[in-house]
């Protein structure tokens, strides 16, 4: 298994956010409706989305790239 180097970068800025919003939490408070400001659920919900987003953005670029003929690359 090769090991990804461009979900590092990403995955990083996602935990850096996910710290970020819990201690911004008590400034979006006024913008939750119905929804605690520490609510796991929605913390994971969102951490979730933006995880499938990152490694779709990331993996459907390279699989796409590893079906094209080198040879056909290197000559065009």
């Amino acid at each position: 298994m090769t090991k990804n180097r461009s979900l590092i970068i990403p995955a990083v800025i996602l935990g850096i956010g996910a710290v970020a919003a819990l201690a911004l939490t008590k400034f979006l408070r006024m913008l939750l409706f119905n929804v605690s400001p520490h609510d796991p659920r929605v913390f994971a919900a969102a951490l979730g989305v933006m995880t499938v987003t990152t490694i779709s953005a990331c993996l459907l670029p390279a699989w796409r790239a590893s079906r094209t003929d080198p040879a056909r690359v290197l000559r065009d």
